[in-house]
């Protein structure tokens, strides 16, 4: 089953809040969340996300963890979770503007080390194009969930 919303409703659950301040949110944020939507399956993508959980969280409650927590990080400006520490490489490219774009997020889930050289994350990445479609759609899913 395909998860889809129209522009207007990603919108609106985009200006409602995440981890990210509005800040972080990239220009095209709802049209990144959109195209994630659209490109994978939020259900399955859960299942998926089981391999990220010893490090990750989301949801209303979602806190770091030895990563940081995942609302909101779709669209979003990368290494820019208030009161986490990422790596300089990290923080440097969301200073210049680079955001998880459905492509991006695609490169660094294959292979975290190629997109952001000196990564903290030791994760080796989904070898799966549809899990990495999938997970994509999940975080976009549960961008927006706060804790009101």
């Amino acid at each position: 089953m395909k998860y889809s919303l129209t522009l207007a409703m990603v919108i609106a659950a985009a200006s409602t809040g995440s981890v990210f301040a509005d800040s972080h949110a990239s220009p095209d944020q709802a049209a990144i969340i959109e195209q994630a939507l659209a490109g994978g399956d939020p259900e399955a993508g859960e299942a998926v996300f089981r391999k990220c959980k010893s490090c990750h969280e989301v949801g209303p409650d979602a806190t770091s963890k030895v990563g940081p927590p995942l609302n909101g990080v779709v669209g979003a400006f990368l290494g820019q979770v208030d009161d986490f520490r990422y790596s300089n490489t990290m923080e440097e490219m969301g200073e210049a503007g680079t955001a998880w774009t459905v492509e991006n997020m695609d490169i660094y889930l294959t292979k975290p080390r190629d997109f952001v050289n000196g990564t903290r994350m030791s994760f080796a990445g989904l070898r799966d194009e549809e899990d990495r479609a999938n997970v994509i759609a999940y975080l976009a899913s549960v961008g927006t969930e706060t804790d009101d």
